[in-house]
């Protein structure tokens, strides 16, 4: 065998496309570009991939000075060393309580954090605790139960 008889497998290689040959070639007239439209046209055929048509782009619908979730729940906080001096032993701490007391202006969803000492043993009901806040009241003998925010 020679250099000049080598030759790629059969179905190996295949004959390039040549568009815009005429009919016979079965790429003529449009070459596969289908009729009219962006795609067909020649030269800058290539949109962003945040193109979307013509209609006004996302990032012009969002708005443009911050964005509210509505979703997000906002908590009043309250810190231990607040409800150490407000409240006596043995008492409830709830939302309505807080609000009485004046540590919390609506009560919807209250979190209680860790901030401070808590010597007395006090029921504790909230709808979020930090972790700090859940140990100190456990600590001084307290009970932390926590409430859904449904509920109020």
């Amino acid at each position: 065998m020679k250099l000049h008889e080598l030759k790629p497998n059969e179905g190996a290689t295949h004959k390039k496309k040549r568009v815009g040959r005429g009919i016979g070639s079965g790429h003529g007239k449009t070459s596969t570009r289908g009729h009219k439209g962006q795609k067909s046209r020649s030269g800058d055929s290539k949109v962003p991939a945040r193109f979307e048509g013509g209609q006004t782009p996302f990032i012009m619908r969002i708005p443009k000075r911050g964005f509210k979730n509505p979703s997000k729940i906002e908590y009043e906080i309250v810190n231990l060393k607040a409800i150490e001096n407000k409240f006596n032993e043995n008492e409830e701490v709830n939302p309505q309580t807080l609000k009485e007391k004046g540590l919390v202006k609506k009560g919807e969803c209250v979190k209680i954090l860790g901030d401070g000492q808590l010597t007395k043993k006090l029921t504790v009901k909230a709808h979020a605790f930090s972790a700090s806040a859940e140990e100190k009241i456990k600590l001084a003998g307290g009970i932390v139960e926590k409430l859904t925010t449904e509920t109020t």
